[in-house]
């Protein structure tokens, strides 16, 4: 059985569709699913920021394909683990569980690593952020690729 992972940001064109495609690369898709969403439904269906796409694209790693969504209480029974990039994402996911068990499934993903920052930044107003955001997301999903295929391997 795949384990069933969901990035989260705000509109689901900049953050979280960098983080599920830097997230599919690093882990094998016969073992984990990868989506993501946004709290808002400003875009739904368009797809990610062309800032997103070129950055991701300089990594090699092609999101062009990924359509916005927004995120829905079913996700909390569809996916395993839920990723959002900042503390207003995470209250806004929160707010929609029902129970503990789905909010104990929603982490800050730079919770996962050890760097001083916890807040993975919109870069949306910010052109030069692109860069900064793509490199806060890529260790965090190092970590968490590390952390998830040790535990894959030991089931």
């Amino acid at each position: 059985m795949k384990t069933r992972i969901l990035m989260v940001c705000l509109g689901n064109i900049c953050r979280s569709p960098l983080a599920e495609g830097i997230l599919h690369s690093k882990l094998n898709s016969k073992d984990f699913y990868i989506d993501s969403a946004g709290t808002g439904g400003y875009h739904i269906g368009s797809a990610p920021d062309s800032r997103s796409v070129a950055v991701a694209n300089k990594y090699t790693i092609d999101i062009s394909q990924q359509r916005c969504r927004k995120f829905t209480p079913q996700d909390f029974e569809d996916f395993d683990i839920i990723y959002v990039m900042d503390y207003s994402n995470y209250q806004n996911v929160v707010k929609l569980a029902d129970n503990q068990a789905q909010k104990n499934k929603v982490k800050l993903l730079l919770s996962e690593t050890s760097l001083k920052e916890k807040e993975v930044p919109d870069p949306y107003y910010d052109d030069n952020g692109f860069e900064y955001v793509f490199e806060l997301i890529d260790n965090a999903c190092n970590v968490i690729a590390q952390k998830l295929t040790v535990a894959d391997h030991g089931k």
